[in-house]
């Protein structure tokens, strides 16, 4: 889902316009994804390593080499219990590893992996990306308290919206949900700029409600989507 120099320009246009109305600051980021979800893939695959060779046993299956390899044909008519031991450990042993890396695979193909993490983990690493933005970029530090970010993850199919202090103790948290929704709205219809112009109207609508601009209204942030 890309974005033109022109649909940059309108959503810098729309958090403009907004703000102008405003003591209040609109700050955007669009994230292709927010984490590797390495962690993920891994404990899929050690899962899979560990527990799908031990369910096949009761099934009947054999853990033993192939006749005839890697003896090249020659075997004793009576193992040893500590060969046969050794054996089964060894074929043990490499089926995990070949389980292990073939889970770990598969699980690395994007849209396999975002159906095997949970959406709470998914929730949660957008929540915390979306602090770290609203911190590295100082939305925290705007005169008044007043600053919201809105954080659109791509990859995680996840909407977040953050509010600094002040309006944390003015405006109730559920009025955000129709601007969520307006740019939820526009990524499903493959419209990030659409949604985002959607979304800062209707945050700007909700500041302009609650803190009105000042008669020295200097725009505090930078207007432009942040594109991670």
């Amino acid at each position: 889902m890309r974005l033109t120099e022109g649909d940059r320009g309108r959503i810098a246009e729309a958090v403009g316009q907004a703000e102008r109305a405003t003591s209040g600051e609109i700050f955007c980021v669009l994230a292709g994804r927010v984490s590797s979800y390495v962690d993920v893939s891994l404990v899929w695959a050690a899962l899979a390593a560990l527990a799908v060779p031990a369910l096949l046993i009761p099934f009947g299956f054999g853990l033993s080499w192939p006749e005839g390899w890697p003896t090249s044909g020659w075997q004793a008519a009576h193992a040893s219990t500590s060969a046969v031991a050794g054996q089964t450990l060894a074929v043990y042993a490499l089926i995990q590893a070949l389980l292990f890396a073939l889970v770990f695979v598969l699980t690395r193909i994007p849209p396999v992996l975002r159906w095997v993490t949970p959406r709470s983990i998914r929730r949660a690493r957008v929540r915390a990306a979306a602090l770290q933005q609203f911190l590295a970029h100082g939305v925290h530090v705007t005169r008044e308290r007043t600053g919201v970010l809105i954080l659109a993850a791509l990859a995680e199919h996840q909407v977040e919206l953050i509010t600094d202090e002040l309006i944390l103790q003015k405006v109730d948290a559920g009025v955000w949900a129709d601007a969520v929704a307006a740019l939820v709205r526009g990524l499903k219809a493959g419209s990030p700029a659409a949604g985002f112009e959607a979304a800062v109207r209707q945050c700007g609508d909700v500041l302009a409600a609650h803190f009105p601009p000042r008669p020295d209204n200097p725009n505090e942030l930078s207007d432009r989507l942040i594109v991670l």
